[in-house]
C-alpha cells in the first residue's frame, strides 16, 4: 500500500487541473439526449412515421455506422440509434485524450518526477488518474440516464442507456492506460490508443454487417462496443454484459500499473523507433515537417470523411421515404423549398463541410502546441522565419480542410444512387470551404493577440457555428443569428438559391483576420504554456 500514498491528494490535484475540462464533458454529451430526442419527437410524431424509419434503420449503412437497429421502432430504439454510437465513441476519445494529458505527458514534461519527490506513492498518481477518468464515464453515464428518466422513456432502458455508455468509457480509461505504459511519448500514446478504438470500431461495424437480422455476430464479441451494445437499450435491457466491461476495465488498470512497476519513468516498453542520421529534403521543408508531423492525424480524417461520405450517399433516398414532407421540423431542419431529396442532400453537405471544419480548427491548433511544448523556440533558433513556419501550418489545415470535402462530397454524391452526381456534391461541398478559412482567420488573429486562449475560442466559435448552422431551424434561432455565423451564412446547396455574395464575405474576412494574426505573430514575444 505504500506505492498509493497520496492517492487522495493526487485525485484532489488531477480534479482542480481538469476540473472546467471535465464538466464540459460530461454537460455536452448528456445534454445530446434532450436535443436528439426533442427533435426525433417532432420528425417522427406517430407510430407510422417511426415505422417508416424502420426502412432507413435496417440497411446495411445504417448497420455499420450506429448498430443493429434492434428497436426502430420505439422512440427509444430510435434515439439509440441516432445517438448511442456518438456518445460511446466521443466518451471513448475523452477517456484517452484525459489519461494521456494526466499520464504519459506529465511524465514526458516531468511533472510526474515532480510528484514523485514529495510523499507520493510510485502508483499513486496514475491511479488516481485512471479514477478522475472513471468518474468522468460514470458520472456522464448517470447523467444520461436522468435525463433519459425525465423525458419519460423506460425505466429499465433508461439505466441501460446510460450505463452501457459509462461502460464503454471504462473500458477505455483501461486501453489508454496500457497505452500510456506502451509508449514513452503522449503522442504516440494517444495515436496507439485511438488506433486501437477505430480498429474496435471496425470490428463492431462488421460484426453488425455479417449479423443475421437483429441477431449479432459472435465477431461482436471481440469489441468493447460490441459488448456493451448486446445490453440493447430499449430492446432486452441486459445488464450481464456489464460484467465483461468491467472486468476489462478493472484488469486493464491493474495491468498498467504492473508495468508501470517494471519500467524506469519516462520510458515506454516499446522501443523508439531510431531515425535516420540525415533528414531528407521533405523534412528540412517547413511544409514537409508539418506533413510529417500530422500524418496520422491527415489520414484518419480523410479516411472518416471517405466512410462518412459513402455512408451519406447511401441513405439520402431512405431518408426522404422516412420523412414527411409536410412535416414542420422537418422542413426547418431540412427545408423543402425545392424538394425533400434536395433538402436532405443539402443537410448532408453541410454536414461535411462541418467535419472538415473540426479537422481545419484542430489542424492549426496544433501550432499553438508546438508553442505550449517549447519545440517551437528550438525551431526558430535558426535560419527558419516565423511566418513561414506558421504558414506551413495554415497550408496543411486549408488544404486538408478542401480535400475532405471535396472528396467526402463526390462520394456521397457517388453512392446517392441516382439522387445527385460525385461533381456535383463535391462543388456543393466545397461551397463550404471559405466557412472554414474564416474559422482559421479566427484562429490565427487569436494566436496573433489572445495566444493562450486562441484555441479554446476557435473551438467555441466552431460549436456555436455548428449549433446553428445544423439545427438553428430546428430550434427557432432567428435567421439573422444563424447567418451570423462561418458556417450559417453560406446557402444551402442545393436546398436554396446560390449566391456567391457571402462565399467573397467570408474569404475576404479570412485574409483580413489571418493577415492580422500574422502580423502580431511576427511581433510578439513566444509564450510558452
Amino acid at each position: 500500500m505504500g506505492t498509493l500514498v497520496g492517492l487522495g491528494i493526487c485525485v484532489k490535484f488531477i480534479l482542480s487541473r481538469n476540473g472546467l475540462r471535465l464538466v464540459i464533458w460530461a454537460a455536452v454529451l448528456a445534454l445530446m439526449i434532450p436535443l436528439v430526442y426533442d427533435s426525433q419527437q417532432q420528425i417522427f410524431p406517430t407510430q407510422a412515421d417511426r415505422d417508416a424509419y424502420v426502412r432507413v434503420a435496417n440497411t446495411p449503412a445504417v448497420a455499420a455506422m450506429t448498430g443493429l437497429p434492434y428497436a426502430a421502432g420505439s422512440l427509444g430504439g430510435i434515439l439509440v440509434i441516432k445517438v448511442w454510437m456518438t456518445l460511446a465513441v466521443a466518451l471513448g476519445f475523452a477517456s484517452i485524450f484525459l489519461v494521456t494529458r494526466n499520464g504519459r505527458a506529465d511524465e514526458e514534461t516531468g511533472r510526474t518526477e515532480l510528484l514523485r519527490s514529495a510523499a507520493v506513492g510510485r502508483h499513486a498518481y496514475s491511479l488516481a488518474n485512471y479514477v478522475v477518468a472513471g468518474a468522468l464515464s460514470v458520472t456522464a453515464g448517470l447523467l444520461i440516464s436522468v435525463l433519459c428518466l425525465g423525458l419519460d422513456l423506460p425505466t429499465n432502458g433508461s439505466w441501460v442507456m446510460g450505463a452501457s455508455i459509462a461502460g464503454t468509457g471504462l473500458a477505455f480509461v483501461a486501453v489508454s492506460a496500457i497505452c500510456g505504459q506502451l509508449s514513452s511519448t503522449s503522442r504516440g500514446a494517444n495515436s496507439l490508443a485511438v488506433g486501437v478504438l477505430g480498429l474496435f470500431y471496425l470490428i463492431r461495424a462488421g460484426a453488425d454487417l455479417q449479423a443475421e437480422g437483429t441477431k449479432a455476430s459472435a465477431l461482436s464479441w471481440f469489441s468493447p462496443f460490441g459488448w456493451a451494445q448486446t445490453m440493447r437499450a430499449f430492446g432486452e435491457n441486459s445488464w450481464w454484459p456489464m460484467l465483461a466491461i468491467l472486468g476489462l476495465a478493472v484488469l486493464g488498470c491493474a495491468l498498467a500499473l504492473r508495468i508501470e512497476t517494471s519500467r524506469d519513468l519516462g520510458s515506454g516498453i516499446l522501443p523508439e523507433r531510431g531515425g535516420s542520421s540525415t533528414a531528407s529534403g521533405f523534412l528540412a521543408n517547413p511544409l514537409g515537417l508539418v506533413l510529417r508531423l500530422q500524418r496520422g492525424s491527415l489520414i484518419s480524417w480523410l479516411l472518416g470523411a471517405l466512410l462518412i461520405g459513402g455512408f451519406f450517399g447511401a441513405v439520402a433516398r431512405a431518408m426522404v421515404f422516412a420523412v414527411d414532407p409536410n412535416n414542420s421540423y422537418a422542413q426547418s431542419l431540412i427545408g423543402a423549398e425545392h424538394g425533400m431529396l434536395n433538402g436532405v442532400l443539402g443537410v448532408l453537405v453541410l454536414f461535411n463541410g462541418l467535419l472538415a471544419g473540426a479537422f481545419a480548427v484542430q489542424s492549426l491548433a496544433g501550432a499553438r502546441s508546438e508553442e505550449e511544448s517549447g519545440r517551437l523556440e528550438n525551431l526558430l533558433a535558426g535560419s527558419l522565419a516565423r511566418p513561414v513556419w506558421l504558414g506551413a501550418h495554415v497550408l496543411v489545415a486549408a488544404g486538408g480542410s478542401a480535400a475532405m470535402m471535396l472528396l467526402g462530397g463526390y462520394l456521397t454524391g457517388a453512392a446517392s444512387q441516382g439522387a445527385a452526381t460525385g461533381g456535383q456534391m463535391a462543388a456543393a461541398s466545397f461551397a463550404y470551404w471559405p466557412g472554414v478559412l474564416l474559422m482559421l482567420g479566427v484562429l490565427l488573429f487569436c494566436q496573433g493577440v489572445l495566444p493562450r486562449a486562441a484555441t479554446a475560442i476557435a473551438w467555441t466559435m466552431y460549436g456555436i457555428s455548428f449549433m446553428a448552422a445544423m439545427f438553428g431551424g430546428l430550434f427557432s434561432f432567428a435567421q439573422d443569428a444563424i447567418k451570423a455565423t462561418p458556417f450559417g451564412m453560406i446557402p444551402r446547396i442545393p436546398a436554396e438559391d446560390f449566391t456567391p455574395m457571402p462565399l467573397v464575405v467570408l474569404a475576404l474576412s479570412a485574409v483580413v483576420l489571418g493577415s492580422m494574426g500574422f502580423w502580431r505573430f511576427r511581433a510578439r514575444d513566444l509564450i510558452p504554456g
